[in-house]
């Protein structure tokens, strides 16, 4: 919804700028402020509940394609047909509806600021605040964001966090107007020397309304920012997981249970039992209650502890273990403000209080967790609870591996790994979850990507008499389309290379506050990056095929006479004065000669019956209430 609100706000903003002749008349005959402010909202309200509507047929479609999409990913959802209930429907057309009408309320508050001159004149009366208050809000607001980014990142809160973030790429986007213009001349160089002339001129459309650009570029620029952030996040997950099996395990076998299930009682006995394992650590996972928060708790056999698993300790000793105490990570010892002797009020499920004594402090991993004690002590607490892991030392031949898995073959749900597997199947597991968030987060370069096809088809519309000159002197329909092409591709890469900077950012500084959660790696995935700034690119390619096509299949003639249509509705309800419309051209008009319909101008021809009209319409035959009479000339002096 963020990502469509730019595009809503962007679509808004270049069609009041195209309309400014007929708002500003509204107000000649009589329109007031309020009126015209209105007008423009209620545009929206209806664009927004037909847009809404449509919307929630798509998005029924798109929740099956989304729990396919689960599916492939190895999610196991419950069984049951789609529920689609009536508050569903209220709540996505008030949210369709809100959002549409919120992101026209800055476009049609710079609609009832267009003076009623404009008229008169083809100049477009520029409602937006001077570039330096626009630059200070900007500033302020993307200050304010990284202010409650880094509070939030820091207690945590969720809360905050997205705050902050919005915060962040509005302000952003209120700044990139001023890098707009020579950014995209930069990007636009290679373009123009690669494609000549037609690249050229892209480069300059794009540098013509810096803000235009900017504006179009935002929701790319969200959307892309969102992905680099998850890459680099994705990247280091990936990098300290691999690192907290290197620096945590020393056994060279890893047995756990496949899915969801539970490795059976009888697996340590059956593992131990292969000639060649030296020593078998048996791991156990529970919950126990530490001031009044459920909290996750590992056990592990003590007999032969040091040579499969890694304590780290920075106090105490891992044989505190052995005499039932609690061993606890440096993040929880630095949180909890606790050290080596202190004593920890917990809870159990089964025997109730209890408190344990803190016998060391080891470095944070991930995989060990944040509390750790003894098996025998874990089973006196907990009833019949089955293992999680097996840590198996071998004497590292590859006959012994091949001997445990088949010595566990009888158990189906059992794998079998050496350190090296263990690692890559942790590798793979945070990949899959990153395939299916970028996924989802490409649903919202899509909105985005819309937007720009929207923007480039309402500045063709813009530019109908611009291109019509360039037909004019010579240019083919295939440059055409290569200049509408180079635009778009210039739009993408602006969009693409700010949201990457603003992600790799936002990435690195979820990373850094997530350290003493064991992501100890910092990683910043530079070719996947680049791969993301070319793919932003490819579909800036694409998505002006469709405006390209329409530009480069406009009519020469029509296309330059189209400046005069702009007058049409206005003077077909007589509001136009003749000073409205340049002297010495040839238009339709009633037999008073003071009321019209916008003509059709063709120099001097008169007009037979059939004659497409500027607009590319078929007319019928004239009424004879209507001839054609030249405006007149101003009179002298």
């Amino acid at each position: 919804m963020f990502v469509g609100g730019f595009t809503i706000f962007n679509t808004f903003s270049i069609t009041v700028g195209q309309r400014t002749r007929e708002l500003a008349l509204l107000r000649i005959v009589g329109a007031s402020r309020r009126q015209v402010f209105r007008s423009v909202l209620a545009e929206a309200a209806i664009t927004g509940l037909v847009s809404s509507v449509i919307g929630l047929g798509l998005g029924v479609l798109a929740a099956l394609g989304l729990e396919a999409l689960l599916r492939g990913f190895g999610t196991t959802l419950p069984t049951g047909s789609l529920v689609f209930e009536p508050r569903t429907v209220v709540v996505g057309l008030a949210v369709g509806v809100g959002v549409t009408v919120i992101a026209a309320i800055g476009p049609a508050r710079n609609a009832v600021r267009i003076p009623p001159i404009a008229a008169l004149s083809d100049r477009q009366a520029d409602g937006d605040v001077s570039l330096r208050r626009r630059f200070g809000w900007g500033a302020g607001v993307a200050l304010a964001g990284v202010v409650l980014l880094a509070i939030g990142l820091a207690k945590p809160a969720i809360a905050l966090v997205g705050v902050g973030a919005v915060g962040i790429f509005v302000g952003v986007a209120m700044l990139s107007p001023a890098i707009a213009r020579p950014l995209s001349s930069v990007i636009g160089r290679p373009l123009a020397r690669v494609l000549g002339e037609p690249g050229k001129l892209g480069r300059e459309n794009s540098m013509r309304s810096p803000r235009r650009t900017a504006q179009t570029a935002s929701a790319l620029m969200v959307g892309l920012a969102l992905v680099a952030a998850m890459s680099v996040f994705g990247a280091s997950l990936s990098k300290s997981a691999t690192s907290s099996a290197e620096q945590a395990i020393s056994a060279n076998l890893i047995v756990t249970a496949t899915g969801t299930g539970q490795l059976s009682d009888s697996v340590p006995a059956k593992a131990t039992a292969v000639p060649g394992v030296t020593a078998t650590t048996t791991v156990y996972n529970g919950q126990f209650e530490v001031h009044g928060s459920l909290t996750s708790l590992a056990a592990v056999s003590t007999a032969h502890l040091a040579s499969t698993l890694i304590l780290r300790m920075t106090a105490g000793s891992p044989a505190a273990l052995a005499r039932g105490e609690l061993l606890i990570d440096s993040t929880t010892a630095k949180s909890k403000h606790l050290s080596v002797g202190d004593t920890l009020p917990t809870t159990f499920a089964r025997t109730g209080s209890s408190a344990l004594r803190i016998g060391g402090i080891y470095q944070a991993n991930a995989l060990i967790g944040g509390y750790l004690v003894s098996a025998g002590f874990f089973t006196s607490h907990f009833s019949s609870q089955p293992p999680a892991a097996l840590l198996l030392r071998t004497n590292g031949s590859g006959t012994v591996d091949n001997n445990v898995t088949n010595a566990l073959a009888a158990f189906p749900n059992v794998q079998v790994q050496t350190r090296a597997q263990f690692e890559q199947a942790q590798k793979a597991s945070v990949s899959q979850l990153l395939g299916l968030v970028y996924a989802l987060l490409a649903l919202a370069v899509l909105i985005a990507l819309i937007g720009i096809v929207n923007t480039l088809m309402l500045s063709v519309f813009e530019r109908t008499r611009e291109i019509g000159l360039l037909r004019a002197v010579g240019m083919k329909r295939r440059q055409v389309r290569t200049m509408i092409r180079s635009e778009a591709v210039i739009l993408a890469i602006f969009g693409a290379i700010i949201g990457i900077i603003i992600g790799t950012g936002m990435g690195i500084a979820l990373v850094s506050s997530l350290k003493q959660q064991g992501i100890t790696d910092t990683v910043v995935p530079a070719s996947s990056l680049v791969e993301f700034l070319l793919l932003a690119a490819l579909a800036g390619l694409i998505a002006a095929s469709w405006p390209a096509r329409r530009a480069a299949r406009l009519d020469v003639l029509a296309a330059i006479a189209a400046e005069l249509c702009a007058h049409r509705g206005a003077l077909h309800r007589g509001a136009v004065p003749w000073g409205a419309v340049p002297w010495g051209r040839w238009v339709q008009v009633r037999r008073s000669g003071r009321r019209g319909t916008c003509g059709r101008a063709y120099g001097r021809a008169p007009w037979r019956p059939g004659q497409p009209c500027a607009g590319g319409r078929r007319t019928g035959r004239p009424r004879r209430t209507r001839r054609w009479h030249r405006t007149p000339a101003p009179a002298p002096g």
